[in-house]
């Protein structure tokens, strides 16, 4: 049986415990509260690179809030398709998507999971589908609709699988590149937010299939194909920006050893002066004329094999190479070449996938190449392999470009900076087609959450600390007095 001074202690500590609540519940309803803004955390999206060359996925993340209507964006990771790129899979059912999957499957595990639906995945095909789409446009929409439909199959927003204009690629990689050197914002992913100012720098991009040049101007852009205005953190800039297709690396080889065919009047034998004397290989013919950058007038057998002797002469490699540009017609106040409008060069550039330190070094450096022996170059190349031949080509036709084509000189030159990756970013279109295309996204609001004032939180601790002491000395009377009646009996 309970005793009546039991009793009255319990209803003592229970009455105690009522009181704190009740005190509580008053002061959370009448003290002031202020919100507390939480972070909204990344949203992400995915670019595949689908080059000439190869296909590389990127993924990149951005606070989902974002700054003056474009996304903060940052490279997350990357991944590189094993294999050629989605062009070289034509006319092989299932090749094309089949080798994006163990990229796909990557990007799966890589971003979590609550945000695989919020996330946009965009394959930009570049210059080697643009050319399969001159030559076979049938297997060209076989390809992107075969990548396309792999891609829904996973658990993101499909945003689409196209073919990316020239200007396109070329004005996503200058936004790449300045974003990058922060020519843009001041700060990062958080804190203040302040244009810098800074003049922007030109893009220089040599791929496989074409090559590109872009910068800001204040000149008319004469031909309006080739000027962009693009918005960025609520600045406008005008473009000029080129591409010129047929150009890139791989092209511009096959285009010179067709050339060298038709020179030389021979569909069997040639001798080749950018190739290193010493060196002699066969190829078919099929191989140089298929591509749609080589219009062959008489037919020929695609089997047939044709030798090779390099001779190694850098003049006669200069001459020949140069015969590849057009520099004589111009319907423009100005041109580069082939006809092309171009304004005067103004500003730095960076360049990609060359190294280069001047005029000067590029010419000794090609001559040097030029007239080396095949056994000097594997000599001083190690482990290079059957692209020991490409380089003279490769340094001559770059300076024939650089210099006669885009006309850069003595006093420009020297403004180039030649670089692959800034920081830990690689340098392409794909960051500046994601941060521009982070611009039609939406953003996440804010998480907005009730708190307590600081001074508020601490008159609730007091009142804590004083019921809970108050309850304490009840319980410990209680003990007393039970002890005290347990001695007497």
């Amino acid at each position: 049986m309970v005793s009546k001074g039991n009793h009255q202690q319990c209803q003592i500590i229970t009455a105690t415990a009522a009181l704190f609540l009740a005190v509580v519940g008053i002061l959370l309803l009448v003290l002031p509260s202020g919100d507390i803004k939480e972070p909204p955390g990344f949203m992400y999206g995915i670019v595949l690179d689908a080059g000439s060359s190869h296909t590389a996925l990127f993924i990149y993340k951005w606070p989902a809030n974002k700054q003056n209507g474009t996304g903060v964006v940052s490279q997350h990771s990357e991944c590189h398709v094993k294999g050629g790129g989605i062009s070289s899979y034509a006319g092989m059912k299932g090749g094309a998507a089949l080798s994006l999957e163990k990229c796909m499957n990557q990007a799966v595990q890589e971003i979590p999971k609550s945000r695989h639906k919020l996330t946009p995945v965009y394959l930009g095909a570049t210059a080697g589908m643009r050319l399969l789409n001159m030559s076979k446009p049938k297997e060209s929409d076989e390809v992107l609709k075969e990548v396309g439909e792999k891609l829904k199959s996973y658990p993101f927003n499909f945003k689409g699988a196209s073919i990316l204009s020239g200007q396109e690629e070329g004005a996503y990689g200058w936004v790449t590149i300045n974003y990058l050197l922060e020519k843009y914002i001041k700060y990062g992913f958080v804190g203040q937010w302040l244009s810098q100012g800074k003049d922007t720098v030109g893009a220089l991009d040599f791929g496989g299939a074409s090559t590109q040049i872009t910068f800001v101007t204040k000149q008319t852009v004469e031909n309006k194909d080739d000027q962009m205005n693009l918005r960025l953190y609520a600045q406008d800039y005008q473009i000029y920006t080129h591409s010129f297709l047929c150009y890139g690396r791989d092209q511009v080889l096959l285009r010179l050893l067709a050339h060298l065919i038709t020179t030389q009047g021979s569909e069997r034998s040639i001798t080749h002066p950018c190739y290193p004397a010493g060196y002699s290989n066969s190829v078919k013919l099929g191989s140089v004329f298929d591509s749609p950058c080589i219009i062959r007038q008489s037919p020929y057998k695609p089997e047939d094999e044709l030798q090779i002797k390099g001779t190694g002469n850098y003049d006669q490699c200069l001459g020949n190479i140069s015969q590849l540009f057009s520099f004589s017609n111009c319907s423009y106040t100005k041109c580069s070449f082939d006809g092309v409008f171009q304004p005067s060069i103004t500003g730095d550039f960076i360049a990609t996938n060359i190294s280069i330190k001047s005029i000067a070094h590029l010419e000794n450096a090609a001559r040097v190449i030029c007239n080396m022996s095949i056994q000097a170059m594997s000599d001083k190349f190690n482990n290079q392999g059957n692209r020991l031949k490409d380089y003279c080509p490769i340094s001559v036709f770059i300076r024939v470009l650089l210099v006669r084509g885009y006309g850069f000189d003595d006093f420009t030159f020297p403004q180039i900076s030649f670089q692959k990756k800034a920081g830990d970013t690689s340098v392409g279109w794909s960051l500046g087609y994601m941060l521009s295309l982070s611009n039609l996204l939406p953003a996440e609001d804010l998480l907005l959450k009730k708190s307590l004032h600081s001074g508020a939180w601490s008159v609730l601790i007091f009142l804590f600390c004083v019921l809970l002491l108050t309850a304490l000395i009840f319980l410990m009377r209680a003990i007393c007095k039970k002890k005290a009646d347990d001695d007497m009996i």
